[in-house]
């Protein structure tokens, strides 16, 4: 079965239209509470967001499809999408909802969905969802119907989940860290745990009004952060997007620090340490070529997977790794979430920042990276760019001239109208002409 309405991960779309209006919402959770709902004892559901305007409208949709399923709701309010994967687990409920769209701006929005074993839904649920969405799903009966429920010590439950991940609580006295959480999702949560844990933290980003989430702020935008840093002579800054499911680090001297350096860092510990498993770092195709030649160096294999923090968990867990992730800033740590997590992954940077007595700038460049550039290339809806002949020989021409030089990736994002275009090569200007020529291949096509 394929699937139309799910992407990359989860539904996503602009606020209030098409798929993210009312109907099809209600008929989507509908259809989910139809798919979890299978057996005669009451299913219950748990329901986080983040801190868009649009998250009323959708989480009311949501719980009213869920209820007329027969499901029970748990609404979490404001929290991070790691804390809706851990929190379906841990209230053993049959499904978890994150509200989101992540880094995107406002307007823009999205529903992602996790089994009751904490893991995001994978594709072939996601068909089968959309497959109950095209039949009549009878309601449940009026003595059946399910009830909403505000759990109010969500937040509380993940700060101290959080906390445990790493030693002692004090772990972080000493430290000063810039903390911006993209007036999103971790507003309240981030800080509290930071500062419970001993550091002195300066805040941003914590004044959600519902237009404000990763606005100028935040994974995509540090730049702000990266001055604070400087000004407040801070010994690292930590970037959350909207959701908290990526991070982007700044050392003290206000240099950006990826999610391909945080990898390496990690795996590298945790490989001297014996704690990484069967000795694999899993990342996808759009990380750094030099991270999988220092990763080779050191006796440690990269894995490659499709775009996606679904997928890399999905290799995770069917190989039993336990460290993974993107080059955005997505995190993934098996061993104590179930999916990206920017906080926690924050906390690990954060200990080995403080037991090596080294400079954040120190400790976080692993490796030199070979020059990568990145076009993001709009097209017009109905148009598919990526099989129009003048595109496919353009990119045929671009992989010819890197020859074996290089590396060159072009895709479609799964969650905007755009064809990502990567390459990578020691040579800067050859590597400028081949992604200019095929964005060019691409732009043309309006």
């Amino acid at each position: 079965m394929t699937r139309k309405l799910f992407g990359t991960d989860g539904v996503r779309g602009r606020a209030n239209s098409y798929p993210l209006v009312v109907p099809t919402v209600v008929s989507l959770a509908s259809a989910v509470g139809q798919y979890f709902n299978r057996d005669k004892q009451r299913h219950r559901v748990v329901i986080g967001k983040d801190t868009r305007r649009s998250c009323y409208m959708l989480e009311n949709a949501l719980a009213a499809g869920f209820t007329a399923a027969g499901m029970d709701v748990f609404a979490l309010g404001p929290i991070p999408t790691p804390a809706v994967g851990r929190l379906t687990h841990s209230m053993q409920a049959d499904l978890g909802v994150m509200i989101s769209a992540s880094h995107n701006p406002h307007y823009d929005n999205g529903i992602k969905f996790f089994g009751p074993d904490g893991y995001k839904l994978d594709d072939a649920a996601e068909a089968e969802i959309e497959a109950l969405m095209q039949q009549a799903i009878p309601p449940v009966d009026a003595l059946k119907i399910g009830r909403v429920d505000r759990l109010n010590d969500a937040g509380g439950r993940y700060v101290e989940y959080a906390k445990t991940t790493v030693a002692d609580r004090g772990r972080l006295t000493g430290l000063k860290v810039v903390l911006d959480c993209a007036n999103g999702a971790a507003y309240r949560v981030a800080p509290t745990v930071l500062w419970e844990l001993g550091a002195e933290v300066i805040p941003m980003g914590i004044n959600p009004n519902g237009y404000n989430i990763n606005a100028g702020c935040g994974s995509t935008q540090p730049d702000l952060a990266a001055i604070a840093v400087l000004e407040n002579k801070a010994d690292i800054g930590i970037c959350l997007d909207g959701d908290a499911d990526r991070i982007v680090i700044i050392d003290e001297t206000g240099a950006v620090v990826d999610g391909d350096q945080l990898m390496a860092l990690l795996a590298e510990k945790w490989a001297a340490a014996q704690k990484l498993r069967h000795n694999t770092l899993v990342a996808t195709v759009m990380s750094n070529l030099g991270l999988e030649r220092h990763m080779t160096d050191r006796g440690i294999k990269l894995q490659r997977t499709p775009v996606g923090d679904r997928y890399v968990v999905e290799v995770m867990r069917k190989n039993g790794y336990n460290l993974g992730g993107e080059q955005s800033g997505h995190i993934v740590m098996t061993d104590y979430a179930t999916t990206g997590d920017g906080l926690v992954a924050a906390l690990q940077v954060l200990s080995l920042l403080q037991e090596s007595g080294r400079p954040a700038s120190e400790l976080t460049r692993v490796f030199e990276t070979v020059p990568q550039i990145l076009e993001n290339v709009s097209f017009l809806e109905g148009i598919a760019p990526l099989e129009n002949p003048i595109v496919v020989e353009a990119i045929r021409e671009g992989e010819a001239r890197l020859g074996t030089k290089g590396r060159l990736l072009v895709r479609k994002s799964g969650t905007e109208p755009l064809i990502r275009v990567m390459g990578e090569c020691e040579d800067s200007a050859l590597l400028q002409s081949v992604v200019a020529d095929i964005a060019q291949s691409i732009s043309q096509l309006r």
